[in-house]
């Protein structure tokens, strides 16, 4: 994973992460304020990795607490909200 894909990957996290707390705040109750949020990704490896790195390295130049969130997967987003659309007709 180069670095591009890396920051790609955790700006999209992020993004879908405060979606997940706008539709559910009592979990945003519970991060401290200033904590520095870390993804561990249970289906890339690799990006867990680097992403453990850089929470260490930040660690050292930081007292702010860190949190990790543990994320199954990172669906694709969908291109189309319908649901199963059905020609049933060619007028």
């Amino acid at each position: 994973m180069n670095e591009r894909e890396f920051v790609d990957k955790s700006l999209t996290l992020s993004f879908e992460f405060n979606r997940y707390l706008i539709a559910h705040p009592e979990v945003a109750s519970s991060i401290p304020k200033e904590a520095q949020i870390f993804f561990i990704l249970e289906d890339d490896p690799e990006f867990t990795k680097a992403e453990k790195q850089l929470a260490e390295s930040l660690k050292k130049e930081s007292s702010l607490p860190q949190i990790f969130i543990k994320v199954q997967k990172l669906i694709p987003p969908f291109e189309s909200r319908l649901l199963n659309p059905q020609i049933v007709s060619t007028a």
